[in-house]
């Protein structure tokens, strides 16, 4: 395949399934998401239900304080696991939806750069300074790809860090709270 439009083509119909593929694992990851919702506001309806018949059962105050306090203070470790749920999903789906971007990106700057030396080699004499010039330009521009994509990853990595700590300091101020 030697034809620069052939590459091109190619690699536009690489592409293209590359973000199909991503975009089907996106949906996979709200899926999940959606699943665990679900589950999880299930569970807390039948929690509710089943504390709720409990304390009109409750004979005296102290029972009823009681079972209050029995009822909030799992809050704070099913609320931890939950966000812990929601950030595997988010981690799992953003890692594999980057993954698949950054091999698509590279297959297509590879096709296109072997598109450009393709082009370079059959240019007319005199064209030599206009050919080094794009080329310089290109390499330059996939340089630029290059260090966005490695501030974007460093960005995902810091928030995903922040929405851990955020966490385990709700969990932390929960637990305090409910043991009051």
């Amino acid at each position: 395949m030697n034809n620069p439009a052939e590459q091109i083509m190619a690699a536009n119909k690489s592409n293209m399934e590359a973000f199909e593929a991503a975009i089907l694992k996106s949906f996979a990851g709200a899926e999940k998401l959606v699943e665990l919702n679900m589950a999880a506001s299930k569970a807390a309806l039948a929690e509710s239900f089943s504390h709720a018949k409990a304390a009109l059962s409750a004979k005296t105050p102290e029972e009823f304080m009681s079972l209050q306090a029995g009822f909030v203070q799992p809050l704070a470790e099913k609320s931890t696991a939950y966000f812990q749920h929601v950030q595997a999903i988010a981690t799992e789906g953003s890692t594999g939806f980057t993954q698949q971007i950054e091999a698509s990106l590279a297959d297509a700057q590879k096709a296109f750069g072997a598109s450009v030396e393709q082009l370079a080699k059959s240019a007319p004499a005199g064209t030599e300074t206009a050919v080094a010039a794009f080329q310089s330009a290109l390499s330059n521009s996939q340089k630029a790809v290059e260090s966005a994509q490695a501030t974007i990853k460093k960005a995902t990595e810091a928030a995903q860090a922040n929405f851990a700590v955020a966490t385990k300091q709700a969990t932390s101020l929960t637990k305090k709270a409910t043991k009051v």
